[in-house]
């Protein structure tokens, strides 16, 4: 490779092309290439200074003397490549495996035995990589060391997987299952406090369940900033790994029967009439509803420490277990939350850790430690906080057990948390500040996509042998029962946009694909938790064989399941291992996109590069529709002929598209509840921030009102029957 910056970037998995949505090739810049070597802290100014840290690559990669991890697969001996310095005039080499269990194994091996790999020659030593084989292992995290005769040694982590996902036992006996997808926040109910709770996360269990509903999915739930409640993306979270605490039904809490203090402030008129307020707003007040939800929690939390803390309840223990269970993860998101809430009301200079004083920037310095230990019964708030949450998660997930769904609920997980958040700062080397991920031009957003968000270095993310991975993913599946991962190309490959360039100027980065699948099974198997994998858009072949091998479900919307001609896959053409759904959270509503609203929005947004591109949108979707029509015809769930007027939109054509997709071969199929009551806004126009009131919006009916509509239970009945191989027209 004549240019050395290229070959570094090779090195580091930075793609020097990609084919674009069209399937074009298209070229990535040498200066785009530098400033995302830049942005991983390597110097690739000019020609010199990248065959240095060519050579510096090469020297991390020949002086470490095992690797951090090696995963394997159960059932298959398990591969250590060791690189030993052909100085040493080593003969053998010693290793012990200490399982998860407890128990240890131990052996040795001749190193003239050794099947040699690859040599090289570094800094004017020679040094040969060789193949180390232990004995099968079971599935697991286990810890091995390996020491030579000449003394020189290493550790490094194993992990033992499995070939494939869990899978619901259900659909193993043939079932085909269907859910309702919801935001949380957006739900309406009589009794929540101006956003969608926990409680009526229940409430939507009790009503769907009784219907044949199998499955509840959800926005991701992960922390947000408590200190900054007008931050609201679920796709730009403090931390991943916690949950949104504004979800907490404040009245469900144990504490608050026993707190006379919050019931009473609770009751006075005032209080009331504001909650009145925060329910009848169109859009969730999340200012308010904060404001509120933070006064009562917090003279429960002081009920608590006195009632339950200090008398030593088992009420009091079981949180102190929740503690030493999350550890030292939820011990820093709990001083986050503090120290952001402290700096905050100092003024609005302080945004995040970016912007805090130096010495509270490193998580791990003692000005922070100092504050943990004067503030510490604040920091024991959030932790507080974090166990209602996760308490009243699980006993939403046992609800749904225990009204007979099949899986129950399915959670979401976002790409990459917000660069000032929780997440990042308590995890200074795996998140780079110098670049954002994004996605390139696309037929969704031609200008492509900054997301602010900022990425793991895959190398350092491997060094930390995946913890950061396992815990996430760990913590996740605790609570629900099907995982849904955005963008799941992120496994793979992950679209970075340099500091200071646009979104067309980023290219690929690539992460461990065969790892990060690898433990992700350990962990659905472990979990008994389903995975689907958000595969929409440009989806390398790489990607698609690994979802094919561990049996993660593939992700099918409606309107993205067309030929080129535009003709729509007919039901029994879906993929069978994959969820289908009409719409998602990111696309029109069936509506929006049946009258082409979308369109229109969009287009006073300014999301449309020229007005040729708007026209041509416009007529695409007028093919569409016509085309929708023809697959439903087709499917005997309509009745019209070309060159008829179309229809306007009404509950039954939403219920012949949900019987559509009813009646696909996938083993999952899930409508949307705001197509249930024929809604048109969007949760989310991708491309906006602030021109458009994204996760906002909450649904225009209470779940009463939803599930005593004719129209509702038509809609459902429809698709119940279907799911079971009947044609509801039939």
């Amino acid at each position: 490779m004549a240019n050395p910056i290229r070959e570094l970037a090779q090195l580091y998995g930075i793609a020097d092309s990609y084919l674009d949505f069209r399937g074009q090739p298209k070229q990535v810049s040498v200066e785009s290439q530098a400033a995302i070597l830049a942005a991983l802290h390597v110097d690739a100014a000019d020609a010199n200074a990248a065959e240095k840290s060519i050579h510096e690559f090469q020297a991390r990669r020949w002086t470490g003397f095992v690797p951090p991890v090696v995963v394997a697969h159960e059932g298959q001996p398990v591969t250590v490549p060791i690189a030993v310095p052909v100085d040493l005039a080593a003969k053998k080499v010693e290793w012990s495996v200490t399982l998860e269990s407890g128990e240890s194994r131990t052996g040795h091996a001749l190193l003239s035995k050794l099947p040699v790999v690859e040599e090289a020659n570094v800094d004017n030593r020679s040094y040969r990589r060789l193949s180390v084989q232990l004995p099968e292992l079971p599935l697991g995290y286990h810890s091995a060391s390996f020491v030579l005769d000449t003394g020189l040694q290493g550790a490094l982590r194993v992990v033992v997987t499995p070939e494939q996902c869990f899978e619901a036992h259900a659909i193993a006996e043939g079932k085909k299952l269907w859910g309702i997808a919801v935001q949380l926040y957006s739900v309406r109910a009589d009794d929540n406090w101006g956003v969608g709770d926990f409680r009526d996360l229940r409430n939507l269990i009790r009503l769907s369940a009784p219907l044949g509903c199998g499955i509840i999915g959800l926005n991701p739930l992960h922390a947000l900033m408590p200190a900054n409640p007008s931050h609201i993306s679920p796709y730009s979270p403090s931390n991943r790994q916690f949950l949104n605490v504004l979800y907490v039904s404040v009245e469900d809490v144990p504490d608050f029967a026993e707190c006379e203090p919050a019931r009473k402030r609770v009751a006075d008129q005032k209080f009331q009439a504001a909650l009145q307020e925060l329910r009848a707003t169109r859009n969730v007040d999340y200012v308010r509803v904060a404001a509120a939800k933070f006064e009562i929690l917090a003279l429960l939390y002081a009920s608590f420490r006195a009632r339950h803390l200090g008398e030593n309840t088992a009420r009091g223990h079981t949180f102190r277990r929740f503690q030493e269970i999350q550890g030292d993860p939820l011990r820093l998101h709990a001083i986050y939350d503090a120290l952001d809430g402290h700096f905050r009301l100092q003024g609005p200079q302080y945004w995040g850790w970016p912007s805090w004083p130096e010495e509270y920037r490193d998580p791990t310095s003692s000005a922070v430690q100092r504050f943990a230990q004067e503030r510490a019964e604040e920091v024991e708030y959030f932790q507080y906080l974090q166990w209602l949450a996760a308490e009243q998660l699980a006993a939403a997930q046992s609800t749904a057990r225990e009204c007979g769904m099949a899986i129950g609920i399915y959670g979401d997980v976002a790409v990459g948390a917000n660069p000032a958040g929780s997440e990042t700062w308590s995890n200074r080397h795996l998140y780079l500040q110098g670049a954002s991920v994004g996605a390139p031009p696309d037929a969704l957003a031609l200008k492509g996509q900054d997301w602010g968000i900022p990425p793991q270095d895959p190398i350092e993310l491997r060094a930390q042998q995946y913890q950061p991975f396992i815990g996430l993913v760990r913590n996740m599946m605790r609570y629900v029962a099907a995982l849904r991962f955005d963008h799941v190309m992120t496994l793979y490959r992950l679209w970075w946009v340099p500091r200071g360039l646009l979104s067309k100027d980023g290219t690929y980065v690539h992460y461990p694909l065969a790892d990060l699948i690898a433990i992700l099974a350990l962990e659905s198997q472990r979990n008994h938790c389903i995975v689907i994998g958000e595969d929409l858009g440009t989806v390398p072949e790489a990607m698609t064989e690994a979802m094919e091998h561990y049996r993660t479900y593939h992700y099918k919307v409606l309107m993205f399941e067309q030929a080129l001609d535009g003709t729509f896959k007919r039901p029994e053409e879906y993929v069978p291992h994959a969820m289908a759904v009409v719409t998602t959270h990111d696309l029109p509503t069936l509506r929006g996109w049946w009258e082409g609203s979308d369109v229109t929005l969009r287009a006073q947004l300014d999301l449309y590069p020229t007005d040729e591109l708007r026209q041509q949108a416009q007529d695409a979707r007028v093919r569409d529709r016509v085309c929708l029509l023809r697959a439903l015809v087709a499917a005997d769930l309509w009745h019209w002929h070309d060159g008829e007027p179309l229809p306007t939109y009404s509950a039954a054509l939403s219920r012949a598209v949900h019987a559509f997709i009813g009646l696909s071969s996938s083993n999952i199929a899930l409508l949307q509840i705001e197509d249930l009551i024929g809604m048109t806004d969007p949760v989310n126009v991708p491309g906006t921030d602030t021109e458009h009131a994204n996760w906002q919006r909450k649904v225009t009916a209470s779940l009463t009102d939803i599930f005593s509509s004719h129209e509702t239970q038509d809609i459902l009945a429809a698709m119940d029957s279907a799911r079971k191989g009947v044609n509801p027209n039939a």
